[in-house]
């Protein structure tokens, strides 16, 4: 008895999942869902229909996937200990490896969490936050505001003005269509379609001086995937 009730339970568990997962897609399709959590695509099938069964307006878009008919929304959400001291652990990442606006932003969302947690959840996180330091070394100083704007144009797909800075100080501005953001070699890079030099060319995002969004749709039709760039990549951290 015991054992079947703890099936049932991880059912459960997978079956709010796998609702949480299509709220944050605008399509998933059955291999992802798979994956993600570890079961057959039979499995799937049984699982959506039995989410379909309870109500939620699933519907499937041949080859995208599944998606939640809009309008749709689940109720707040509690989190357990766990979840919110993971969220903790991923505010001092934020702080030490991105940037103001960024953190802004994180901090904010952060709070909303907060403000849903138990009491006995608020001492514990409070606790752990006074006992939880990242040193990182001089070297990395992410005293800029840009990541932000960058990732709206970036999933806008708009062309953006900056004011950049070389590595000789010598200043220009570029119109530019932004693909993507790496972090390597210990500096967020914006990888962008320039303009000028009809090239993609990789801007230090350390080096940017402003950023101003035209509200312009990219002029380029096909674009290098970001996973493509990668390769292209002088060191490999």
């Amino acid at each position: 008895m015991k054992i079947t009730f703890q099936i049932q339970m991880n059912r459960i568990d997978r079956l709010f999942g796998i609702l949480l997962l299509l709220q944050t897609k605008k399509y998933i399709s059955a291999e992802k869902i798979s994956e993600q959590f570890q079961i057959s695509t039979r499995t799937v099938y049984r699982d959506i229909k039995a989410l379909l069964e309870q109500g939620v307006p699933i519907s499937f878009e041949q080859p995208k996937g599944y998606y939640i008919v809009q309008g749709y929304f689940l109720p707040p959400v509690s989190f357990n200990s766990e979840e919110a001291n993971a969220l903790l652990i991923m505010e001092r990442l934020v702080a030490g490896f991105t940037d103001q606006s960024i953190t802004t932003h994180y901090n904010t969302a952060l709070n909303k969490v907060k403000a849903v947690l138990k009491h006995s959840q608020k001492e514990k996180l409070e606790f752990l936050n006074n006992n939880i330091k990242l040193q990182l070394p001089e070297s990395i100083k992410n005293e800029f505001d840009h990541l932000s704007p960058l990732q709206n144009a970036i999933s806008a797909q708009s062309i953006i003005e900056i004011a950049y800075a070389n590595y000789n100080a010598e200043g220009s501005k570029r119109e530019v269509e932004p693909i993507g953001l790496i972090f390597y070699a210990f500096n967020w890079h914006l990888i962008a379609w320039c303009h000028l030099r009809n090239e993609y060319r990789d801007f230090r995002v350390s080096r940017i001086i402003h950023v101003k969004t035209l509200d312009l749709p990219f002029r380029k039709t096909a674009h290098i995937s970001l996973n493509e760039y990668i390769k292209l990549l002088p060191v490999n951290y």
